[in-house]
């Protein structure tokens, strides 16, 4: 699979099928002379389906256009810890000229399980999901209980 986000309904179809992907922190990057933050994840294939335990891949994601990056509850200095990704959200910086939109920047969160955030002020939201590898039985199944 390989997908691309180029607007906000766009990320929230990437932030969907990237619930529940695992990675740890050392598998991170932040590369501001290219103006990328990249990471490797192991996802969750939700979109297998809800029979039975599912499988995993190994899923690269980047984005383009980071301007700065900033983290909130990450372990800093772990490059083993493992965090789940829970969602990718995009705000907004809102600036409009009559109905024109003159500012397509804003801050994509990664939020993590646990309470953690992984914040990117971005020029435009630009990113790309591309499976590595090919799918492998996962241990089970993420559940989120009733929400």
């Amino acid at each position: 699979m390989k997908l691309a986000a180029v607007d906000s309904e766009d990320l929230e179809i990437l932030s969907s099928r990237l619930q529940d992907a695992a990675g740890q922190l050392g598998d991170f990057a932040w590369l501001p002379k290219q103006h990328r933050f990249a990471c490797v994840l192991n996802r969750y294939r939700w979109e297998e389906g809800k029979s039975g335990k599912g499988s995993r891949v190994r899923a690269g994601l980047h984005f383009d256009g980071v301007l700065g990056v900033k983290s909130h509850n990450v372990k800093q200095g772990a490059p083993d810890a493992v965090v789940a990704l829970l969602a990718i959200k995009f705000n907004s910086n809102g600036i409009t000229e009559g109905s024109t939109e003159i500012d397509p920047g804003g801050v994509i969160e990664l939020q993590l399980a646990g309470g953690g955030t992984i914040r990117l002020t971005v020029e435009c939201i630009s990113a790309e999901l591309s499976d590595l590898t090919g799918p492998w039985a996962a241990i089970a199944k993420p559940e989120h209980g009733d929400v």
